[in-house]
């Protein structure tokens, strides 16, 4: 999301005023909205004028070290309030407060307070009492990462109002050599499915169409709570809720994905044909250094079946280039992979050494340079991928989430099918034809760009 003030609800001159800056993913942002929902639920007011507000809290991340850069040079602009706005008190939260804990305050000293992943559900009682003089002895509070929303929690959800993220767990049981995460998040903790189902009816009779099912290893869903197939349990109940349209989950990891499940996806109209599944490497070697489970073959061979499985499905993926020990021949069979496989959309991340993690301590580093290469090779590549299978799309008439007036100008509407997910993938722009905002339409393709598609609504 785009680092920026979020407000809404206009401020009341009685309330304390609140500033809340969300960065990161889209767990960050339920987080964000979870935090708050409690602040405003217990009289604060919230601003997106800066200079208005009187505390300021930096939701950060911490996964890749631009990430962390990203959340470092944002509580610095932040704290300058202080000096130049109303800012009385600041406030980092979230994945970079988790691990860094009192280093960020020895580091930093704009901050007042450092707020971990465990704490968010007491991010109100924390204002108030650095609020208050007499209480600012503790500035920290961190704790092992145990809190999880349920539905009861007050959420103040952020963006479209016809598409929600559900965070359906938290923490990560894996071991990847080069995350960082389940020391930001800890072990899996898995929502049971009675609160996620309730969660989900709650949204839908607000007038969501759209829910994203996200969490660090969604296809473990479950696993923690003793339930067998746990995201199959899950998504047969999702879709018997009403007026829910599109069910999307998020994060598949490529192992445990059963044929019940990939049937399910096939066959219920609701559950989105879209696959988003980072596979990392195809290279035995890398995967193995990596810590991940499997090997070439059985990652080839998975993606045939969903796609034999799933007819017309979306398969969107992520890779590390530069992980230490990657090779020309490495980086070679991993880019002559992606132009085979042709994926629908395919993110490149660039191998930064994460402290206390595996991969720190592994030999043969790449260089930056050689990295930013790889990876501009592999994006070139997948343009000319992208290009022709939205070319492929022209004349062809698909089914549309209106999302409201273009961004790019009032003269169209924009909107998504279903694949494409919000904010990560492209849109449709339609040029003729009248929509509201989280209305379904059929859109005939005359035109595509390089991940976006054009058309008109036909009746």
């Amino acid at each position: 999301m785009p680092s920026k003030l979020i407000t809404p609800t206009r401020p009341n001159r009685k309330k304390t005023t609140i500033g809340f800056v969300n960065l990161g993913c889209s767990k960050n942002q339920v987080d964000s909205e979870v935090m708050l929902g409690t602040l405003v639920a217990d009289g604060f007011a919230l601003t997106d004028d800066p200079k208005k507000a009187e505390v300021v809290i930096i939701n950060t991340c911490g996964f890749i070290e631009e990430a962390k850069q990203e959340s470092i040079d944002t509580i610095i602009a932040h704290g300058k309030l202080k000096d130049t706005g109303s800012c009385r008190v600041l406030i980092a939260a979230g994945c970079l407060a988790q691990r860094y804990q009192g280093d960020l305050l020895k580091q930093l000293p704009e901050l007042d307070g450092v707020v971990g992943t465990g704490e968010f559900g007491k991010i109100a009682e924390i204002c108030r009492d650095l609020l208050a003089p007499k209480k600012r002895q503790q500035r920290l509070w961190i704790s092992e990462p145990p809190y999880l929303y349920d539905a009861d929690a007050p959420r103040l959800r952020l963006g479209k109002a016809h598409s929600a993220y559900v965070k359906i767990a938290e923490g990560c049981n894996r071991n990847c050599a080069f995350c960082a995460i389940p020391l930001m998040r800890g072990k899996q903790r898995s929502r049971p499915v009675e609160s996620i189902v309730a969660e989900a009816t709650r949204l839908a009779a607000e007038g969501v169409k759209e829910i994203n099912l996200i969490s660090q290893d969604t296809v473990n869903y479950g696993v923690d709570l003793g339930i067998r197939h746990g995201l199959v349990s899950l998504l047969r109940e999702l879709v018997k809720v009403k007026d829910l349209r599109w069910i999307r989950p998020f994060y598949l990891y490529p192992q445990q994905v059963s044929d019940e499940l990939l049937d399910l996806y096939a066959g219920e109209e609701k559950i989105t044909k879209y696959i988003d599944m980072p596979l990392q490497h195809i290279n035995d070697r890398m995967l193995k250094r990596m810590h991940r489970l499997g090997d070439r073959a059985a990652i080839t061979s998975l993606v045939d079946r969903i796609r034999t499985r799933i007819p017309g499905v979306t398969f969107r993926t992520a890779f590390i280039v530069g992980f230490p020990g990657e090779t020309e021949e490495a980086f070679d069979e991993l880019r002559g992979y992606v132009e085979e496989a042709e994926f629908d959309r395919v993110a490149v991340f660039l191998y930064s050494d994460e402290e206390d993690t595996p991969a720190v301590e592994l030999d043969d580093k790449v260089e930056r340079s050689v990295m930013d290469e790889r990876r501009n090779d592999i994006l070139a590549l997948q343009e000319e991928i992208a290009a022709a299978r939205g070319q492929a799309l022209i004349g062809s008439v698909m089914e549309v989430l209106v999302e409201g007036v273009s961004e790019e100008t009032e003269l169209l509407l924009e909107g998504r099918h279903e694949g494409l997910a919000p904010e990560i993938d492209g849109v449709v722009y339609i040029n003729d034809g009248s929509a509201t905002a989280g209305e379904l339409v059929k859109v005939e393709i005359t035109d595509a760009a390089l991940y976006d598609l054009v058309g008109h609504i036909v009746s």
